[in-house]
């Protein structure tokens, strides 16, 4: 009898230790952990070797796009590509916990299911046409270009439910370097009630709403701009989303924002981006990336008018808060 509750005993002491020698085990639709809690709130790394700027800079390419059944048990299929996915290509660290960028399209029918992401904060973006969005169980249609924030610890989805392919992008910032968290509601929202007034914070890339700004960022000519997202529309380090309309000539910047990473997805048009001392030639559909403290500028070398959505995320929340406190534009 003694010799059992040795035993027992013993395994009890041994557990914690046990427990403790195991490697930490992936959360309910988590991926790509880290493996101590150290960085928790610390942001992903700069690439580890430089990279040339015609090289960072990614293109939207239908022929790439992969056909995804049922994404999150949504209501049909989709077609997409990875325009930035800082887990894969080092080239796209760039010192902020931006995750990835996705382009591609919802056909007719087409949609993501109900989820939440309690680590991430993610955005759907519509260029054309309308889909159904749903935050937190609330539905409405928006018409593109338009998007809505799903903040961490809420769900959303989104449909397509017209008779045409609706452009479409997917935005995603961690709170967590390189982890990405999903917990599906086997929901595609088909046929959900939807309120004429959307009950949820969403943006619109509406051209209407710019205002012109003289000289932006020490640019050249005068170029139209609004904030279309302000940095308190989000719980993570992710800051804001910027529309801008470049005419011929003009241009934005050269400016290096303290621990703010960027990327500019051309929206329309043609001109060319200066990343550092490289500048490269961008068009349509091209996302390119700014890291932290990067000097960066954009100028219209076309004809047309070149629009932009900028997306900024900081190094992390103590960034984030002194780009606030200090009227960072």
């Amino acid at each position: 009898m003694r010799t059992i509750r040795f035993i027992l005993l013993a395994g009890l002491i041994a557990m914690p230790m046990l427990a403790a020698a195991q490697p930490p085990q992936q959360g309910r639709g988590g991926r790509g952990a880290p493996r101590s809690i150290e960085g928790l709130t610390a942001s992903s790394e700069l690439a580890k070797t430089p990279v040339p700027l015609a090289d960072r800079i990614a293109h939207t390419d239908p022929a790439r796009y992969n056909r995804v059944p049922a994404s999150h048990n949504g209501s049909g299929p989709i077609e997409y590509m990875s325009l930035h996915d800082s887990r894969r290509e080092d080239k796209f660290k760039l010192g902020s916990n931006f995750l990835f960028l996705h382009r591609g399209f919802l056909p007719p029918g087409g949609g993501i299911g109900a989820h939440f992401h309690n680590t991430v904060e993610e955005m759907f973006v519509i260029f054309d046409g309308e889909a159904e969005f749903t935050i937190d169980g609330r539905t409405s249609v928006l018409r593109g270009p338009a998007g809505a924030p799903a903040r961490t610890g809420h769900s959303h989805a989104i449909t397509n439910q017209s008779n045409q392919n609706v452009q479409w992008m997917n935005i995603n910032i961690s709170t967590i370097p390189g982890y990405y968290d999903a917990f599906d509601l086997a929901d595609g929202r088909v046929g959900a009630p939807k309120d004429a007034i959307p009950t949820f914070i969403h943006m619109k890339l509406d051209r209407a709403l710019l205002r012109p700004v003289a000289n932006k960022d020490g640019g050249q000519g005068t170029v139209q701009y609004r904030r279309a997202l302000e940095p308190s529309v989000f719980f993570s380090p992710w800051s804001y989303v910027d529309h801008y309309l470049v005419p011929p000539g003009a241009s934005v910047g050269p400016v290096s924002r303290r621990d703010m990473s960027e990327v500019y997805y051309v929206m329309k048009g043609a001109g060319s981006a200066t990343i550092g001392k490289e500048t490269a030639a961008i068009r349509e559909g091209d996302a390119v990336p700014a890291a932290i403290d990067e000097n960066r500028a954009i100028r219209n070398t076309g004809t047309e008018p070149l629009e932009l959505m900028v997306i900024g995320v900081a190094k992390d929340m103590e960034s984030k808060r002194r780009f606030i406190i200090t009227g960072g534009r």
